[in-house]
């Protein structure tokens, strides 16, 4: 099969498809029967109509929002994602933010780095199974946070309408101490964490968004943390990708470059899934498109 790579990916997949003769790969979608493509790509319908032959539109993550499963579903193009497969990356991240707003260590950093050595009181910097942990989501990324926070004495509560685990609800959810947000974006997650959900959670809270960036309205974080209602806030993830504003020098703020999935082992492990997804394909190929939800 005739496949066009849309974007960068793994090293290690590129070698896989080179080396097996039922692939050759192209550099023009126009040609392709299978696309590989990274979120960072929207796949709309006008791409799609530019692709005649396309069979399959493969992408080596768990969300495909970028994608127009409608589209590609009316023209019979399977759409395959891997949910879960940077799952442990995300959370080991999220994990990481957690441990470094609530021991200060972006402050210390700073300090550091200026040449000051200031220990200060003690009376900032706490463990972690002295806070509440509020997860919205409790997917393949949401549940494995959970695991993790527990390990650390955490008291974990959890909403998703999905999931039977997950019995408090949002507002319960909102009034812990730490809130981290996993859920993938669809109409009824977008803009769910806005100003007055920001203004129900206890003042001194920490907000951590490692999801969608349409999910949390970023303005509103912002201005809590500002104020002081928030004493941390953590972002990885923009509405718009690269994000259209310059933020504010402050050392209760991190900002990441949606990195929370992407290490060695995630990408390496993605390449190969993927890989053997595509050998799966029968040669004369039926469609259906399987949409499988993050």
């Amino acid at each position: 099969m005739r496949v066009f790579i849309a974007a960068d990916v793994e090293p290690r997949l590129i070698e896989l498809l080179r080396a097996d003769e039922r692939f050759s790969l192209i550099d023009d979608v126009a040609q392709a029967e299978v696309l590989i493509t990274r979120t960072i790509n929207r796949v709309d319908a006008a791409t799609l109509d530019r692709a005649p032959d396309l069979r399959v539109i493969a992408q080596g993550t768990s969300g495909i929002d970028n994608i127009d499963v409608a589209a590609a579903a009316a023209r019979g193009i399977d759409v395959i994602n891997l949910p879960g497969v940077n799952a442990n990356a995300v959370a080991e991240l999220v994990i990481g933010h957690i441990i470094a707003l609530t021991r200060t260590v972006p402050q210390y950093v700073r300090e550091m780095t200026d040449g000051k050595w200031q220990r200060g009181d003690c009376a900032t910097r706490h463990e972690l199974r002295h806070y509440c942990l509020g997860i919205v989501g409790l997917g393949n990324v949401g549940s494995r946070v959970a695991r993790m926070a527990r390990t650390f004495g955490m008291q974990v509560r959890a909403c998703d309408p999905y999931v039977a685990e997950a019995d408090a609800s949002l507002e319960e959810v909102l009034r812990s101490d730490i809130l981290t947000l996993h859920v993938p974006l669809t109409n009824e997650t977008r803009n769910m964490i806005g100003a007055s959900e920001i203004a129900s959670m206890p003042r001194g809270a920490i907000l951590i968004n490692a999801a969608r960036g349409e999910v949390l309205d970023l303005h509103a974080a912002l201005a809590a943390l500002a104020n002081d209602h928030l004493s941390g806030l953590a972002i990885d993830v923009f509405d718009p990708e690269p994000p259209a504003r310059v933020f504010p020098d402050d050392p209760r703020l991190i900002v990441t470059p949606h990195i929370a999935g992407c290490t060695f082992e995630a990408k390496n492990d993605a390449a190969e899934l993927l890989y053997a997804a595509l050998t799966r394909l029968p040669s004369r190929h039926t469609s259906r498109t399987r949409f499988t939800p993050k």
